[in-house]
């Protein structure tokens, strides 16, 4: 019987590399750019310490891996239906219900340590943070806006790191979070349609479900021109230089061509405008920060 590199790999390594493709690790390119972006912002009268910054990242990675772990172990029964989802980990039978609630603890607990090193006000709103983050997975059931909610699960990070800088909370990290609350929700109600029938016959609520594919199309140009909006109003809150701006629009050139890719005739690429242009607009903003702040 032939054996794969992961059957041949040590059980430990095999375990980690199970883990790794139940959390979707590479995913962490979503939410950690926009988390040190506002890092980088949140610290214009001196240089982000590094070890800040260090806990900021395993904040980040500690808590989508234990959103994304919870998230596979409580919709299990719907990912084993859907065709889409069957081969994921825990329903193909690579990662048991036990191994991945235990992971969704360790992460927890390490979120909640790296919160704790950060500060008490960090600390104080893990839980919060926590809740969020964990309590998306239900949505589904309940209200088609669980996109919105994820959202703001994701927009936790960028928000949560301008506390953890020690920065005060003014306007400019409020519009941070909303700009990418509306990105997240934008895109993932374009991801959503490709489940829409699926939703629908398991008694499941998303945008898609309610308002159909020109319908969820609309609504997430929208969303993303909010995005915008929100981008720019923060360099003119911070008062940031031409390269920040740059960078604005470098990401509304990548939703123009996201939403140019996914039309009501041709929903083929949805997984392309999904992973890899939102892992593009995530980075980008992060280095045009960056490069804004080096040049300023």
């Amino acid at each position: 019987m032939s054996t794969t590199p992961l059957d041949e790999a040590p059980p430990v390594a095999a375990q980690l590399k199970r883990f790794g493709s139940l959390v979707t690790i590479a995913h962490s390119v979503f939410s950690l750019p926009f988390a040190l972006a506002a890092a980088v912002l949140a610290s214009r009268s001196g240089h982000p310490t590094w070890w800040r910054v260090a806990l900021i990242v395993l904040c980040v990675v500690t808590a989508r891996s234990a959103a994304m772990a919870f998230n596979r172990l409580v919709d299990r029964r719907f990912d084993a239906l859907n065709p889409r989802t069957a081969t994921r980990d825990i329903p193909s039978g690579q990662v048991s219900p036990r191994a991945a609630a235990v992971l969704v603890v360790v992460t927890c607990a390490m979120f909640v340590g790296g919160a704790a090193l950060l500060g008490p006000l960090p600390l104080a709103l893990s839980p919060i943070a926590l809740g969020l983050a964990l309590g998306y997975s239900y949505t589904k059931r309940f209200t088609s806006f669980c996109h919105v909610v994820l959202g703001a699960a994701i927009a936790i990070a960028p928000g949560g790191a301008w506390i953890a800088m020690g920065a005060p909370v003014t306007a400019a990290p409020w519009l941070l979070v909303v700009g990418v609350a509306l990105w997240v929700a934008g895109f993932d109600v374009l991801y959503a349609l490709q489940d829409r029938e699926f939703d629908r016959g398991q008694g499941l609520r998303s945008i898609p479900v309610a308002l159909g594919v020109r319908g969820t199309l609309w609504l997430s140009a929208v969303m993303h021109v909010g995005t915008l909006a929100c981008f720019g109003a923060v360099g003119f809150v911070l008062a940031r230089g031409p390269a920040y701006f740059v960078g604005v629009a470098v990401v509304g050139a990548l939703l123009v061509y996201e939403h140019s890719i996914v039309r009501p005739s041709d929903l083929t690429k949805i997984d392309k405008a999904f992973f890899e242009l939102n892992g593009y607009v995530s980075v980008a903003f992060f280095a045009f920060v960056l490069l804004d702040r080096f040049v300023s």
